[in-house]
């Protein structure tokens, strides 16, 4: 039941973070693979759950923000 739950939240992130940001899914999927979003979400997914959407995509936007500087 938890792998349904995490792949819910997980596509729902997805969702409203590409619409938040104006992504083609490609896109969605190069970010990804170079930041490793999905997994992120996967292994934060007991606060996430319960901190709602917007919660989990302010932590992704700072997250991918953390990782872009790191490769800078």
């Amino acid at each position: 039941m938890r792998l349904n739950q995490v792949a819910h939240l997980q596509t729902e992130v997805a969702h409203a973070y590409m619409r938040m940001h104006n992504l083609k899914p490609s896109e969605f999927v190069d970010l990804d693979q170079r930041f490793g979003i999905l997994r992120f979400i996967e292994e934060g997914y007991e606060p996430f759950h319960l901190t709602g959407t917007q919660g989990v995509i302010d932590e992704v936007n700072d997250y991918v923000r953390i990782q872009r500087e790191r490769r800078s």
